[in-house]
């Protein structure tokens, strides 16, 4: 159900970056990414089941499963060396899929970039909004500023985007993080200075998830920062794995 896509495939790659999106986002959020990347490295976004090319299939409500479909799917990808780069829920995925990698498949990335997500282990201070009525849940969802232009207001969008926001926000609100060793790769993070959604002990405290090298990297902007400063952040991103 959980596929890969490679928008340009690149055989002369001798790595690849799997990137996963924020709540609600596609694949498409990726689609630039190339272009400001050395050829070295190969990108490629992960559709989530519920989204995109995956519309019909059904979205994931717990992390567990969504990561055991999306590793399923990534095995025949992993014949190179492979970083992975989440945003937001992303991170989080990403995080949750090293670890299964790690576990049930003996493989690890060469690095973990996290952006704009809360280390696993605090527990989070925000109220839970997934199981909030349709209209307190969307207005919630408004005032992160990452609901896509042309949704707001538009009835028929609204209700195609909620059941997925909702359950991508089932996801990760109901998700118990369990204690396990930290990795032994490097995590780099990057943060929004103006992003309500982590404060800097939140980031800094991912630290404790690796024996390697850690970085913290913050751009000025909200919890969508990554929109504004996309070169710049590939830019970290190409220096620490090419």
């Amino acid at each position: 159900m959980g596929t890969t896509t490679f928008p340009q495939p690149n055989p002369q790659a001798k790595m690849r970056l799997f990137c996963l999106p924020y709540a609600g986002g596609s694949a498409m959020i990726f689609r630039t990414w190339p272009s400001h990347l050395p050829p070295t490295i190969e990108v490629c976004p992960i559709e989530i089941p519920g989204r995109g090319k995956q519309m019909k299939f059904p979205p994931y409500t717990k992390m567990q499963p969504l990561v055991e479909e999306i590793a399923k799917n990534l095995i025949p990808f992993l014949d190179k060396p492979f970083a992975i780069f989440g945003h937001s829920m992303g991170g989080l995925v990403g995080f949750e899929l090293a670890r299964l990698l790690r576990s049930d498949y003996n493989l690890t990335p060469l690095h973990l970039f996290v952006s704009a997500r809360n280390a696993p282990q605090v527990t989070p201070t925000k109220r839970k909004i997934y199981n909030l009525p349709d209209d307190e849940f969307w207005q919630a969802i408004c005032n992160f500023n990452g609901t896509p232009d042309g949704v707001i207001g538009n009835e028929e969008l609204i209700q195609i985007f909620l059941p997925i926001l909702r359950a991508d926000f089932t996801v990760l609100e109901t998700y118990v993080y369990t204690h396990q060793p930290p990795f032994d790769f490097p995590i780099s993070v990057f943060g929004g200075l103006q992003d309500p959604a982590c404060t800097d002990y939140e980031l800094e405290a991912w630290q404790e998830q690796t024996t390697a090298a850690f970085s913290l990297h913050k751009f000025s902007g909200d919890h969508f920062f990554i929109r504004e400063h996309e070169k710049v952040l590939l830019q970290y991103i190409s220096q620490y794995i090419s």
